[in-house]
């Protein structure tokens, strides 16, 4: 079936269910459109160009995901879960990329899921299904063994749900994964990193390994920002450090990757976030 959408975006606000939504146009890039939920900035999609990703936070969940799957997986039989949708740009990025894997999009708001059909090229089921549901009780829903890849990309405004982030959500994302499978979680945090410290703790009682990209500031802990978390239970970008190092360097904001023992040090004493 044709992923053209069925009508031309037209830059505005928007009720949404659950939500504010702003669609402007980007004019750096021809067919370029911004997404904001009640202000925040979600989602970037160039129509026709699903492999555009301008926000840099997502290029270094792709380069990550790309690297372990490429490796360690069935690339022809994918089954991506998106924790978090927004507009769906990065299940459209993999589905262009890998186009027999298949994507699931849990989003909260149905009017934003919607919405996305209606104005972007997002193909449609069943390689990018939009499933309108609450994505921890989806999660707990998780048929064991079910899916190769969890990307967890998930904002109340700017802070990701307290029952996104706990051991027993990670638990339940480590169940509906295959052996090996990557769990894969962007994580908003401010400069003093103690979010990413105690998601990276409970994914660590949960998971084998963990590793994680940034850019350097945020890794110094200088600001607010984005620090892209990884874990499995396989071992994660050992045998592509090089392509990933040449990958993440060569991005309008430079990233760095660091590997398991890094990630050990840097939780050391920091306390995993359990349900209440």
């Amino acid at each position: 079936m044709s992923s053209r959408q069925s009508s031309s975006p037209v830059a505005g606000t928007y009720p949404g269910e659950k939500c504010v939504i702003t669609l402007e146009e980007d004019s750096f890039h021809p067919g370029g459109w911004l997404i904001s939920v009640d202000g925040v900035p979600s989602s970037h999609i160039v129509v026709g160009e699903p492999r555009i990703l301008e926000f840099e936070y997502m290029r270094w969940i792709a380069v990550g995901t790309r690297a372990f799957a490429d490796d360690l997986l069935d690339t022809e039989k994918l089954r991506i879960t998106h924790l978090g949708g927004g507009a769906c740009t990065m299940a459209r990025f993999f589905a262009d990329v890998y186009p027999t894997s298949r994507n699931t999009v849990v989003e909260l708001d149905g009017e934003l899921a919607r919405l996305a059909r209606e104005w972007f090229d997002i193909p449609r089921s069943p390689r990018v299904k939009i499933r309108v549901d609450d994505a921890r009780t989806v999660a707990e829903s998780f048929v064991p063994a079910s899916r190769d890849i969890i990307i967890r990309d998930a904002f109340a405004g700017a802070e990701t749900p307290h029952d996104l982030t706990t051991v027993e959500f990670f638990e339940h994302c480590h169940r509906g994964l295959v052996p090996g499978g990557l769990y894969v979680a962007n994580c908003g945090d401010h400069s003093d990193l103690r979010g990413a410290k105690a998601e990276l703790a409970g994914m660590l009682e949960v998971f084998a390994h963990a590793a994680v990209i940034a850019d350097p500031p945020m890794l110094k802990g200088r600001r607010y920002g984005n620090i892209i978390l990884f874990a499995s239970d396989a071992e994660l970008f050992d045998a592509r450090t090089g392509d990933i190092t040449r990958e993440l360097l060569s991005g309008a904001v430079p990233a760095q990757h660091r590997d398991d023992a890094w990630v050990r040090r840097f939780i050391s004493g920091a306390r995993p976030r359990r349900d209440a």
